[in-house]
């Protein structure tokens, strides 16, 4: 057993369960009801458990029996687990985006452990923003928690090629449109590229959110990569349970491990890793709950410096079932060296020097040497420029390099409607040379910022041979996505943005050296513009969507409610009566 901080009388459930009063008789005589006794709970941390396990979440599909292995540990330590559903963000199916819910599961996470007897906290989940939410909850919260990721799912299969989620089906989607492969080959990667439960396996957003988390401090060390359907997997769930449990009676919070050095070697992490470009609207959000300012100026600053050592799509050619082969986390923040601060605290109560201190790399390929980098440094990039007065994001990694400083004549869509409608007409005037632009696809006015990003080539250029071209939106783009493309452009065009003055034939500017990107219209052609311009409508009236349209911040302040950021005070305590 641990060194407690805590006696049994300093649990916060005993507020609940141990207090000699009629409220407190009412508790104890439902928890009987539901077929437990005093001995189960009496003078025990209550465990919540909250899990996002749902059918409209294969991501997730197993997280129903982890939570039973959670709650084994969590009994074995001599705690008292409770399993509280929260609501599921399914990449996959959910409309218009998750994204517009992560705040929802966020705020439902935080409300959650705040008006339910819970000593201490365990986040199940590891689909893209089903992670920010739930930390996003716990650290305004700030009871004990530990992050327990999803893990990867296996490697896809396709004519005994290896698939990556997201990845090749944008790969096999444009050979598809081209006419390079068949309805038949088509169905054939449909069919192998998810195998079984699990998230993502190439460098998606949920692979570097989940990555960010155990960097940050937040989950078992080595817990991030390990395969969803792999036996460890079952028993890094009850190692969980069994060490917050200790984490309850240590008194060891979130605001205790959450810090600016931390929120540097999460972010460090993830570029690293090649990570996903929604990492850093996430990563913001997250630093700005725990009160600490990170700027998209750090993320780059940091960008500079950071080599890519993770050789895994879409910036390399593994997957994530190769990368926990070859060492996982643990070897990939070792690597690191100095770039890391390993004197950072964790939820093992231990440095991650100490966390680290084993760790070993089996496949160097996979996990490069800082002598032997992917790419040397910028992993993404910040831009700045007349198009983004409030910065854009880009991922040089994961693009055609001859793109790096490019400036062509803009070709733009007014809404995703409008580009569906027009992209492929034979008759748009459009070459490899073109600026792609959307508009309309940010935090108000897509809404929620969906993951369009990566605009489709037209049909016509493909069938010419080109793969990669500029685009540009105030969108974001899948983490298992590729291309030259600008993203997060802010301010968003839907608030009068410079990028809702854009129009066709328009020369845009990218370069990525100088971390430029700016439209080259004259300022008083500019003017006459902006003056013609007519806010859109709201696209809600009315329930949740209001709320988000009206609190909902710019992507270079993380997109989470105004309401909800940290002001150095954490959620209060009912008042119990």
């Amino acid at each position: 057993m641990t060194d407690r901080k805590k006696k049994p009388e300093d649990l916060r459930s005993h507020r609940w369960l141990g207090a000699k009063d009629l409220r407190a008789f009412g508790h104890r005589s439902r928890v009987a009801g539901a077929g437990f006794t005093r001995a189960d709970y009496a003078g025990k941390p209550v465990i919540a458990i909250i899990n996002t396990w749902s059918d409209i979440n294969p991501c997730h599909s197993h997280l129903r029996l982890r939570a039973e292995e959670v709650k084994r540990g969590v009994w074995q330590a001599g705690g008292f687990p409770v399993e509280i559903p929260a609501i599921t963000l399914g990449e996959t199916f959910q409309k218009p985006t998750t994204m517009m819910y992560r705040n929802l599961l966020a705020m439902e996470t935080e409300e959650v452990l705040r008006s339910y007897p819970a000593d201490g906290a365990i986040l199940m989940g590891g689909c893209d923003k089903t992670t920010p939410a739930l930390v996003m909850g716990a650290l305004s919260m700030n009871l004990p928690a530990l992050f327990v990721p999803a893990g990867p799912m296996l490697r896809g299969d396709f004519q005994g090629k290896f698939l990556g989620s997201g990845s090749d089906t944008w790969k096999y989607w444009a050979e598809l449109r081209a006419g390079n492969i068949t309805e038949e080959d088509w169905q054939g990667v449909e069919d192998g590229i998810a195998r079984s439960p699990g998230t993502c396996m190439t460098m998606g957003t949920a692979s570097t959110m989940t990555s960010a988390m155990e960097a940050l401090g937040l989950s078992l060390p080595g817990s991030t990569s390990i395969p969803a359907p792999d036996s460890r997997h079952a028993q890094m769930a009850e190692n969980s349970g069994r060490r917050i449990v200790d984490m309850v009676w240590e008194d060891l919070k979130p605001s205790d491990i959450v810090n600016e050095r931390s929120i540097d070697n999460a972010v460090i992490t993830v570029l690293a890793l090649g990570g996903s470009t929604n990492a850093v609207v996430h990563m913001i959000a997250l630093a700005r709950r725990a009160g600490v300012n990170l700027t998209l100026e750090r993320f780059d600053a940091l960008a500079r410096k950071t080599p890519v050592l993770a050789n895994i799509r879409p910036s390399g050619k593994f997957l994530m079932e190769d990368f926990f082969y070859a060492g996982g986390l643990r070897a990939l923040m070792k690597s690191l060296g100095d770039l890391i601060d390993t004197k950072a605290l964790t939820a093992t109560g231990k440095s991650i020097a100490e966390n680290i201190a084993t760790a070993k790399t089996f496949n160097d390929d996979v996990i490069r040497p800082r002598s032997n980098p992917l790419v040397e440094k910028d992993g993404l990039a910040v831009l700045f420029g007349t198009l983004a007065p409030g910065g854009a994001v880009i991922k040089p990694a994961a693009m055609e390099q001859h793109l790096i400083k490019h400036t062509g004549k803009a070709v733009v869509f007014s809404s995703y409607d409008d580009m569906n409608d027009r992209i492929d007409d034979p008759a748009l005037e459009v070459d490899a040379t073109s600026v792609i632009v959307l508009q309309g696809a940010g935090p108000q006015g897509a809404p929620g910022m969906p993951e369009w990003g990566q605009l489709p080539i037209p049909k016509k250029l493909l069938q010419q041979g080109v793969r990669d071209m500029v685009r540009l939106s105030d969108a974001r783009m899948s983490g298992t996505s590729y291309g030259a493309c600008v993203l997060h452009v802010t301010p968003e065009s839907h608030v009068g943005g410079p990028l809702a003055l854009v129009r066709d034939g328009d020369l845009i500017s990218l370069d990525i050296p100088a971390r430029k990107i700016d439209l080259l219209v004259e300022p008083a052609e500019l003017e006459k513009r902006r003056k013609a311009w007519q806010p859109p409508a709201p696209k809600y009236t009315r329930g949740y969507g209001t709320l988000y349209l009206k609190h909902v911040t710019q992507a270079d302040q993380g997109c989470d409610f105004d309401f909800l950021e940290d002001n150095g005070a954490k959620t209060p305590d009912p008042e119990i009566h």
